[in-house]
């Protein structure tokens, strides 16, 4: 299985996936080998949020992993194919691991202080 993780920094999941630039890919079959293939660092247009085209460089993953994402992302990746876990898992690989385990760590509550733009759909 191929997943993509959701990461500014490329070294912690982070949330607001519709607006995530930046993604881990991992490929993975059992929790105790997961590789990480490659790493995308798109530009603004291509985040989901911005994405009006057709082909995607995220096409093709099984698994999408973020820390939030609202139900329109969840639509849009659903129309992809792509199944959206929100994991409160910080760690990437432990992350892929937690969904292979048929697991996932919670979620935090999303906290709105700060205007983070969501419009409180997380």
């Amino acid at each position: 299985m191929r997943f993509a993780v959701t990461s500014q920094n490329f070294r912690t999941v982070t949330g607001h996936a519709g607006m995530t630039r930046r993604f881990l890919v991992f490929q993975a079959s059992v929790p105790d080998e997961v590789a990480e293939v490659s790493r995308l660092d798109l530009p603004k247009e291509m985040a989901f949020h911005e994405f009006a085209g057709e082909a995607h460089p995220i096409d093709g993953v099984d698994v999408l992993l973020t820390g939030s994402a609202g139900e329109g992302f969840h639509r849009k990746m659903a129309a992809r194919g792509i199944r959206v876990v929100v994991t409160g898992q910080a760690d990437p690989v432990e992350a892929v691991r937690e969904v292979l385990a048929g697991r996932t760590t919670p979620p935090a509550p999303h906290e709105h202080e700060g205007g983070c733009g969501c419009g409180g759909k997380h």
